[in-house]
């Protein structure tokens, strides 16, 4: 069994089928890779084929690069792992290289053989690097069908030749969206953005016709012509040398220089334009190279794509419970929330019934699920007999008796423990015992909403983040009571509706509030100190976060800070550490400034509701000091302060996986996406290191940057968590 078949037929056409065994999507190996040449060395050599086509067995062209891959190959290679990727990636090169030029002759361009390429459904990375190489690309006319270049969301940059091939087709210009935003591209875009040639119903018969009527010059790509000259100029060009510089520009504007991907794939770009297409594919190799062996890189593969792949799949999903795949869902409340968990479950086939005491509330939610449709429709991201077929799935009502067939029920209404308990007794009069209960909560223990609930075992927490529509993460919450099939079915649920699961037992705030708390408070704290917000706002962006903790508590609601400081301190009593941050949010309360909703908060807004400038006000309460404090200062007590109450959560057992720690502080709310998470970030720096910078910190700052008993145990051996901690984790 292999991942490549090869065929010709009476017309002389090979056709190479990528189809990995065992695989839902086509990823690259080594070995797959090796045969792929193979392959391709055949057909060129065979005098009876006329020209090659290169297409999947499977309804998607290609995920991309087995990231297991790259891994293996760093840890085999050992002291010479940077010379050992750089070997494969040059040999990698060396293949497509051979694709590309197909046998023509060097001097000529004459006598190569026509290669096309046939795509079906998604197609990213090493796949679309693979087309690109290719000298004709068609891809099937279907609204679901992808393809582009979304290495860089994963800590890398296109590293098979797409960076050189793509911005040797385009210019650096067009070229940087496409490669620095890594976006999956409709057919549509991907024809205007040069991605594909073609779009048919049938790419695979269009690429048989091409390749048996291509011509010698049809066939000879642009940078292998006499003349040739990168669009929108070289960068030793006048328009060549602004384009570099908008390109720079558009780098740091987006990413803060964050990101090490970015700045290198800006630079295998500049430094490739210098030179010929070999020496730049060799330039593009060791820069590929080079952030390889950044931890940067490593952290976010992990993170993002095997950690994140792993808990999709269910990894930490109790193994002996049965299926427990949602057929019909109740939504309680047709707010913001409710309404947006009813609109994914529908998405994904779920019957459902949205619930509000008021029928005019209830029909809101629906047309606002028909408006979101809408909206995919122009965007070409459905169509309209699916949003018809999505609207029929959801029935608006204020009959709770239509949640009888329910086998999920999720509660969104109001944050109140009372009006909670209410509503449980109340569903639980009518639903069926294998019903499961959850509730959505964002701030209220799980064991003490089960409490109102005659099956405790069937009550969980399913924490959704909002816009839900958006937000791919979703934290399950076990109470002290919580079952194995309740679990199971949370975790179920969530896969059907194709967002990202981390469970976490049941505690104040569970995991991902916990850790969103301190790094607000930590920002409120140096504004009393005397800081300007935007500097700590800016410090917190060119670390990677998408808001800083200013800006964050303006869109959450300084009036939601206020009350939720108010039922902390009552429910801990003499236990609750006072803080000036509390005290800056009672007084913008007072001040009727309530954040982005009220139009007035730590910024100003226009009547449009547009942020103009942080309010002046501020620095008359809290007088701005002459001189900024250290960047770093700044960067670290925002870094640590989320960090350690990561680690607090998995020392006191609140974080079970230290995967879903990293994989949903990251989705959850945006921690610096370059470092892996929080405790990937610790891994990055070392345990010793951490340990003395929280005693530092504690010493300057108080007791809550106090090294945890865990990391300081782990700095004295020197361990990482991913060390002490992975043989614990269980594979899916």
């Amino acid at each position: 069994m292999t991942d490549f078949t090869y065929d010709v037929d009476a017309d002389g056409v090979a056709t190479i089928t990528w189809d990995a065994q065992g695989k839902s999507m086509n990823v690259l190996t080594r070995e797959a890779f090796a045969l792929f040449d193979t392959y391709i060395d055949q057909a060129l050599a065979d005098d009876i084929v006329k020209g090659i086509v290169i297409t999947s067995g499977k309804k998607d062209f290609a995920g991309g690069m087995d990231l297991n891959v790259l891994a293996s190959i760093r840890d085999e290679a050992g002291e010479n792992a940077t010379q050992s990727l750089f070997d494969f990636t040059m040999n990698g090169h060396k293949i497509m290289r051979k694709l590309e030029r197909a046998g023509m002759d060097p001097k000529s361009n004459k006598g190569g053989k026509p290669v096309a390429c046939a795509l079906t459904g998604t197609c990213a990375g090493i796949g679309t690097e693979i087309a690109l190489a290719c000298h004709y690309r068609v891809i099937n006319d279907d609204h679901k069908a992808k393809i582009g270049l979304p290495e860089i969301l994963l800590g890398i940059f296109p590293g098979g030749g797409g960076t050189t091939r793509y911005t040797r087709m385009v210019g650096a210009i067009a070229a940087a969206p496409v490669l620095l935003e890594g976006k999956m591209l409709s057919p549509a875009k991907a024809k205007s953005s040069q991605l594909v040639d073609a779009i048919s119903d049938d790419p695979l018969a269009a690429a048989h016709a091409w390749v048996l009527q291509a011509t010698d010059d049809d066939i000879v790509k642009p940078w292998d012509k006499k003349g040739y000259k990168l669009p929108g100029g070289a960068p030793y060009h006048p328009a060549g040398f602004m384009n570099f510089v908008g390109a720079s520009a558009m780098v740091a504007g987006q990413t803060q220089n964050a990101f090490p991907a970015a700045k290198a794939l800006l630079s295998a770009i500049y430094e490739g334009a210098l030179v010929d297409f070999d020496t730049a594919l060799r330039i593009e190799a060791r820069w590929f190279t080079h952030i390889l062996m950044n931890p940067s890189s490593s952290a976010m593969i992990r993170s993002l794509f095997l950690n994140k792949q792993a808990l999709e799949k269910g990894a930490v999903r109790p193994t002996e419970v049965a299926d427990q795949k949602v057929k019909k869902v109740g939504v309680l409340g047709a707010g913001m929330m409710g309404t947006g968990i009813a609109l994914v479950s529908a998405q994904a086939g779920i019957e459902v019934v949205l619930i509000d005491r008021d029928q005019t509330a209830a029909d809101k939610g629906k047309i606002y699920i028909g408006d979101y449709a809408d909206k995919g429709i122009k965007r070409g991201k459905t169509t309209p007999e699916q949003k018809i077929s999505m609207l029929a799935r959801v029935t608006a009502t204020t009959d709770l008796n239509m949640l009888k067939d329910c086998d999920l029920v999720i509660e969104a209404v109001f944050e109140d423990l009372a009006i909670k308990a209410e509503m449980t007794k109340q569903v639980e009069e009518i639903i069926g015992s294998d019903c499961i209960f959850a509730s959505n909560t964002s701030t209220l223990p799980i064991t003490e909403l089960a409490k109102a609930s005659k099956r405790p075992e069937d009550f969980i927490g399913i924490h959704f983040f909002s816009p839900v529509e958006k937000m791919m993460l979703v934290e399950i919450i076990k109470g002290t009571k919580t079952g194995d099939r309740a679990t199971a079915k949370a975790l179920d649920y969530v896969r059907q509706i194709r967002k990202t699961p981390i469970v976490v037992n049941d505690a104040r705030f569970f995991y991902a509030n916990r850790c969103i708390l301190p790094y607000i408070n930590e920002g409120l704290r140096m504004v009393t100190e005397g800081v300007p917000p935007i500097f700590i706002d800016n410090a917190a962006r060119q670390l990677g976060f998408p808001v800083g903790p200013i800006q964050l508590i303006d869109e959450i609601s300084i009036e939601l800070g206020a009350k939720i400081a108010r039922a902390t301190k009552t429910a801990m009593g003499a236990t609750y550490p006072e803080s000036p941050a509390d005290d800056l949010i009672f007084w913008m309360e007072t001040q009727g400034r309530l954040g982005r909703k009220s139009n007035a908060g730590f910024f100003d807004y226009d009547a449009k509701g547009k942020r103009i400038a942080y309010w002046k006000g501020l620095s008359e309460k809290y007088p701005q000091v002459d001189t900024n404090p250290n960047l770093i200062e700044v960067q670290e007590r925002l870094m640590f302060s989320q960090s350690l109450e990561a680690v607090r959560a998995l020392e006191e057992g609140v974080l079970m996986d230290i995967r879903e720690g990293d994989v949903g502080a990251i989705l959850g709310w945006g921690f610096a996406p370059w470092s892996g998470g929080p405790l990937s970030w610790l891994d990055i720096i070392g345990s010793p290191y951490a340990a003395e910078r929280c005693d530092q910190l504690a010493k300057a700052y108080g007791p809550r940057f106090a090294c945890p008993a865990l990391l300081q145990e782990m700095a004295k051996s020197g361990q990482s968590f991913y060390t002490r901690f992975t043989s614990q984790t269980k594979v899916a």
